[in-house]
């Protein structure tokens, strides 16, 4: 009896330990609390495997998908320009987020825990929208709603990652039954998180979530017609507004910096190293400027710029694993969309086909954003791998429709 205690109370600390690293991701200054919960999570599920207590599962579509991106990446460590540096990140960059995958896939595997990492996520970010908007414009007493919100170790960009997430999420609950406290904390919510994501001033946040809002547009007709109301209004007091014409847009992308100065160089280096790439290492390129400048040298004077992030997910991916680590990355997406069209199309039932419709939104507006900011960086990562886990669970879930004592455990 004492020994069934002690094994509830660890599988419950595992679930604890994962939701509080999720409620801190978007927060800077918070690396002590992160690193404590997510080793102590891995301690945690490695002693229960040990000793039998946990039925720990790799079951998912993306498990070989998986499996073979990490092997190339891991051979590739082999061949990488700055090794030191790409051997730590194929570990702080893959295996940790692969982790923190299969640990939300096992400790949030029914519809009650589902449910409730969706809450943690929305609070969370209602809380990091509404305390940084105080601390930018209140405390910092930056010009209000001018400048652009920012802070040390969540950059503009990264921002709408996590906000735009939320607001899937919100508007998911908003849309089935829930009480009166439940639907105040959501509109608070959106409102929160929709401010802030416009006050990044973030072009590639706006696509994104007028990309999701279509999608969702499918099912949930009335509520995106709502908050697109809503956007709007919330438009009419952002800057944002003054460079969103037709005219505006098109020399902005015709004028990218991305486009006419980032990406051709990293095309040059890609074409060197069109297998392996140059390395797992997020930073590979700053830590050998020297062959930055051997490939710059290759293209126009006017398009040549000091080494930086490539801003795009896929341009980053074929730099850092090559076009077969890209072609291995895309067979993730595969597999991703297969399940996102499953549970939509033949989901068991409604909760499991809705629940599908907000993972798909939620990864399409993160793959939107991805073209166009370092989206394999911490923050983003996690966001990313948490949709994964989200859907995983989901096409679990409707796999094992014909068990419902299971789903509801």
């Amino acid at each position: 009896y004492t020994l069934l205690n002690v094994t509830n109370i660890l599988n419950l600390s595992v679930s604890v330990l994962m939701g509080i690293f999720i409620f801190f991701n978007p927060f800077s200054h918070t690396t002590a609390i992160k690193e404590i919960c997510f080793y102590g999570s891995v301690i945690i599920v490695l002693t229960l495997i040990c000793f039998k207590k946990t039925d720990f599962s790799f079951r998912s579509p993306l498990t070989l998908p998986f499996a073979l991106f990490t092997a190339w990446a891991f051979i590739g460590l082999f061949f990488a320009v700055h090794k030191e540096n790409s051997i730590h990140d194929f570990y702080a960059h893959l295996l940790k987020y692969l982790a923190i995958y299969y640990i939300l896939l096992n400790f949030f595997n029914s519809r009650k825990r589902l449910n409730l990492l969706s809450w943690v996520i929305i609070i969370s970010t209602t809380v990091f929208s509404i305390g940084g908007m105080i601390y930018f414009y209140l405390i910092l007493g930056n010009n209000f709603p001018k400048a652009r919100i920012v802070f040390q170790e969540t950059p503009s960009g990264i921002i709408g990652f996590v906000t735009i997430f939320a607001i899937m999420l919100s508007l998911h609950f908003i849309s089935k039954r829930v009480n009166f406290y439940q639907k105040l904390v959501l509109m608070l919510s959106l409102a929160a998180t929709v401010l802030i994501t416009f006050f990044t001033l973030s072009r590639g946040s706006l696509l994104a979530l007028v990309l999701s809002l279509l999608l969702l547009f499918v099912k949930n007709k009335k509520v995106v017609i709502i908050f697109s109301v809503f956007m709007v209004i919330a438009l009419s007091v952002v800057p944002l507004k003054n460079s969103l014409t037709f005219d505006a847009m098109q020399k902005k992308i015709l004028n990218s910096a991305r486009i006419n100065k980032i990406w051709p160089t990293h095309f040059e280096i890609i074409k060197g190293f069109p297998i392996f790439g140059i390395g797992f290492g997020m930073d590979e390129m700053s830590c050998n400027q020297e062959l930055w400048d051997k490939y710059s040298a290759k293209v126009s004077p006017e398009r040549r710029v000091v080494a930086i992030d490539p801003h795009n997910i896929v341009v980053s991916t074929a730099l850092r694993v090559g076009l077969v680590g890209l072609a291995l990355f895309l067979y993730i997406i595969f597999a991703f969309a297969r399940m996102c069209w499953i549970t939509i199309r033949h989901g068991s039932d409604n909760f499991i086909k809705s629940w599908g419709l907000c993972m798909t939104a939620a990864f399409v507006a993160w793959f939107a954003k991805g073209m166009f900011e370092p989206a394999l960086s911490h923050v983003p990562a996690i966001v990313l791998y948490t949709i994964f886990a989200m859907m995983t669970i989901l096409w679990k879930l409707d796999s094992e429709s014909n068990f419902p004592t299971l789903q509801n455990q």
